[in-house]
């Protein structure tokens, strides 16, 4: 473990996995948090996680809402949308529509987070099924670069790039977190000092983000 952080506080982060219906939000969540396979579809109202995890040497909790994807429950989303700090949207390579359904719930949480840089990973889940793909990876990548979010390949059935989607949301909320602080430090030696060394208070500037592209 980094000796950089040990003294820090534990970092609380809210994490909302969204996407359409069937796509295996709920198989995700429950194979990162308790390591198993869920092999029944039953739709999911609401279900809250909580799990403790160690990010390159930080502890971080995360409270991680699986929310439902039928059309009867979409107006609990705006509520999900303002509380949440890093959202993992979930389609299916095997359902062209259920990544259209992510264009859509993105709209929604730039609009009510009236910010284009909030924290995003786009998972195209259910790789194991390849014989069935409706997706183009190409297709998916396309969409993460413009959208400047990571895009991973995932199987909550293999268990493959599930730790690494929500490890990913988890460094990304880390680093805007250290931006937010080191901003208020600035303010805090601009009202000390009157001024910083470049003569005017320092702003948060959008980081580009890198573009990473994961597959099996």
């Amino acid at each position: 473990m980094s000796s950089r952080y040990q003294n820090q506080p534990c970092r609380e982060f809210h994490i909302v996995v969204l996407g359409a219906g069937g796509v295996g939000k709920s198989c995700l969540t429950a194979q990162f948090v308790h390591h198993e396979w869920i092999e029944s579809y039953d739709p999911t109202i609401e279900d809250s996680y909580r799990t403790q995890v160690s990010i390159d040497g930080r502890q971080v909790v995360l409270e991680i809402l699986d929310t439902a994807g039928t059309d009867q429950f979409v107006a609990m989303r705006d509520l999900y949308m303002k509380t949440g700090q890093g959202f993992l949207l979930v389609f299916s390579i095997t359902s062209k529509s259920s990544l259209a359904e992510l264009v859509n719930l993105r709209e929604e949480i730039i609009r009510i987070k009236d910010d284009e840089s909030v924290p995003i990973v786009i998972a195209g889940n259910k790789a194991d099924l390849e014989d069935q793909r409706a997706v183009e990876r190409a297709k998916a990548f396309s969409l993460s670069q413009r959208w400047e979010a990571p895009y991973y390949e995932t199987s909550a059935r293999t268990k493959t790039n599930v730790d690494e989607v929500f490890v990913d949301l988890c460094r990304q909320m880390l680093r805007r977190d250290d931006t937010y602080e080191n901003t208020n430090d600035d303010d805090f030696y601009d009202k000390q000092e009157g001024t910083n060394p470049y003569g005017i208070r320092r702003r948060r500037k959008r980081k580009h983000r890198e573009h990473r592209c994961v597959i099996l």
